[in-house]
C-alpha cells in the first residue's frame, strides 16, 4: 500500500525501513499506518529527529532468537524454533503475550512487539512492548509433550525476562495450561517465586477478570464509541469472527449489553444464527472449544442455525463487526461487502485483522472504526494490574478488576478521540490512538537520552 507520510522525517525513516525489510509485510504495515497518522504531531516536536526518536521507534532494543529441543512421547526428538522480541522498554519493562504457531517469525512477532508499544502506553500502566514465542503447534500435542516442550522453552527464556524486566503473558496457542508449565520451569531454575509470567491460574498469583478481560474491553470500548454518537448496543445486530476467549467473552458481554450477535467462526469457516446465540448456546460454544472441537458442532445442536465451510462471516446484514480471530481477516473486498451491507461501526479484537487498504476503505465511506491497539487493549491492562497484585501480595476482587478495566478502556477511548480531534479528524480513532500512545513513548525517550 502507498502511504501518505506527509512530514519528511517519517517519510525519511519509511524509505529507509521499508526497504530493510522489505520481506517483511506485517511489520511494514503497522509501521506505515503509525508513520502516516503520526505526521502532524511530529512537525511540532523538533526535538524528535535530533534525537533520532523515529529510527529507535522502529528498531526493536533486542531481539533473542534460540532452538527449543523436545522429545514426543515415543521418545522421538523435535527443533522448534523460540523468540523474544523486546521491542521497547522506554516507559516500563517490557509486556507481551507468547504465541505458539506455526506461523511465528519475525515479521509477526515485529508487527505484533511494535504494535504492543503503542497499545501498552495508551493503558497509562508502566509498561514497555514486546513479543514472543514459537512455531510450535499444540494441536494434537498430548499434555505431557506440551509440558516438555513448555519446560525446554522456558529453559532458555527465563535468562532474559524477570518482574522488572521482561514479563511475558499468554497469546494465541498459549492459554492457562502453558503459561503455568513456564512458570513451574522458571520457578525452579530461578529459585525465587515472582510475577514473571501473567495470565496465571489464580491458585498461583492469576488476576480475576484476566480471561473476560480483551473481549469484555473490547465491548466497554465501542460503547464508548456509540455513546459519542448518541447510541448504545440495543436492537444491534453484530458479527464476531473467532470463537476463542476474545471472541466468546465480546459475545458475553454483547448479550449482556442488549447486542444480539449471529456469527461465530474458526479455520474451517463460519456459522450463522439468525436466531442469535444466547447465553446457554454461548456456554455450549465454550464447551466445545475447550475440547478442541471445530465450530460446524454447534449447528449439530442447534440445527436452524447453518455452518459455511471456508468462509468469513463478513458479507452476512448486521450493524456492527467485531473480528476477533487473528490478523489479516478483513480484505478490501470483505470491506467493500460490509460497506453494502451498511455495516456502521468496526472494531478490532485481534490484533491487526484488517488491512490497510481495508482501513481506509471503511474511513472513505464512514464506517466508524477501531484500531485493536486501543480497543483490544484490556487484556494487556488486566496482565498490568496482575503485576500490580503480584507485587503487592493480594488480589483484588472480581468486580474490582472488572471495574479498573471499564475506566481504563474509557480512559483509552477519550484519549484516542480528544487527540484525534487536536491533530487529526475527529472521529478518527486510527489517528488518535496512534499519536495518543506515541507522543508518551517518544517524550520518554527523549528524556532518556540516545539508548
Amino acid at each position: 500500500m502507498d502511504y501518505k507520510i506527509k512530514n519528511a522525517y517519517c517519510k525519511r525513516v519509511w524509505d529507509d525501513v521499508s526497504a530493510r525489510y522489505a520481506d517483511q509485510g506485517h511489520f511494514l504495515q503497522a509501521v506505515g499506518l503509525v508513520l502516516e497518522t503520526i505526521s502532524p504531531v511530529v512537525d511540532k516536536m523538533p526535538e524528535l529527529e535530533k534525537n533520532a526518536v523515529l529510527e529507535r521507534l522502529v528498531e526493536p532494543e533486542r531481539i533473542i532468537m534460540f532452538r527449543v529441543p523436545w522429545t514426543d512421547d515415543k521418545g522421538k526428538p523435535h527443533v522448534n524454533r523460540g523468540f523474544r522480541v523486546q521491542f521497547s522498554s522506554a516507559i516500563g519493562p517490557y509486556k507481551g503475550g507468547l504465541r505458539f504457531s506455526p506461523e511465528v517469525g519475525l515479521d509477526v512477532l515485529k508487527f505484533l512487539g511494535f504494535e504492543q508499544v503503542l497499545k501498552n502506553s495508551l493503558t497509562t500502566l508502566p509498561m514497555g512492548g514486546g513479543k514472543g514465542g514459537s512455531d510450535f503447534d499444540a494441536h494434537g500435542k498430548s499434555d505431557a509433550e506440551v509440558m516438555r516442550f513448555c519446560q525446554s522453552f522456558m529453559t532458555e527464556l527465563y535468562r532474559h525476562i524477570g518482574p522488572d524486566t521482561d514479563v511475558p503473558a499468554g497469546d494465541k496457542g498459549v492459554g492457562g495450561r502453558e503459561v503455568a508449565y513456564m512458570f513451574g520451569q522458571y520457578k525452579r531454575l530461578r529459585n525465587e517465586y515472582t510475577g514473571v509470567l501473567t495470565g496465571k491460574g489464580l491458585e498461583f498469583g492469576g488476576s480475576l477478570a484476566r480471561p473476560e478481560a480483551t473481549g469484555y474491553g473490547l465491548i466497554y470500548f465501542t460503547e464508548c464509541m456509540l455513546a459519542k454518537i448518541g447510541e448504545d448496543f440495543k436492537g444491534k445486530t453484530c458479527i464476531v469472527s473467532g470463537d476463542g476467549n476474545v471472541a466468546q467473552f465480546a459475545t458475553e458481554k454483547l448479550i449482556q449489553l442488549g447486542g444480539k450477535v449471529i456469527t461465530l467462526s474458526d479455520s474451517t469457516g463460519y456459522i450463522l444464527d439468525e436466531e442469535g446465540i444466547d447465553q446457554k448456546k454461548l456456554e455450549y460454544v465454550k464447551k466445545f472449544r475447550a475440547k478442541h472441537e471445530k465450530i460446524d458442532v454447534y449447528v449439530k445442536k442447534y440445527p436452524k442455525a447453518k455452518f459455511f465451510k471456508g468462509q468469513k462471516p463478513w458479507g452476512v446484514k448486521a450493524d456492527l463487526a467485531f473480528p476477533c480471530a487473528t490478523q489479516d481477516e478483513i480484505y478490501l473486498e470483505d470491506a467493500k461487502k460490509m460497506v453494502a451491507n451498511k455495516v456502521r461501526l468496526v472494531a478490532e479484537g485481534a490484533n491487526m485483522p484488517t488491512r490497510a487498504e481495508a482501513i481506509e476503505y471503511f474511513q472513505k465511506n464512514k464506517v466508524i472504526f477501531a484500531p485493536g491497539k486501543a480497543s483490544n487493549a484490556g487484556g494487556v491492562a488486566v496482565s498490568g494490574l496482575e503485576m500490580s497484585q503480584n507485587s503487592e501480595r493480594l488480589s483484588w476482587s472480581f468486580e474490582e478488576v472488572d471495574a479498573k478495566l471499564k475506566q481504563i478502556m474509557t480512559n483509552i477511548h477519550d484519549n484516542a478521540y480528544n487527540t484525534a480531534k487536536k491533530y487529526a479528524t475527529e472521529g478518527d480513532y486510527v489517528a488518535g490512538a496512534n499519536i495518543a500512545g506515541f507522543v508518551k513513548v517518544a517524550k520518554a525517550m527523549v528524556a532518556q537520552g540516545l539508548v
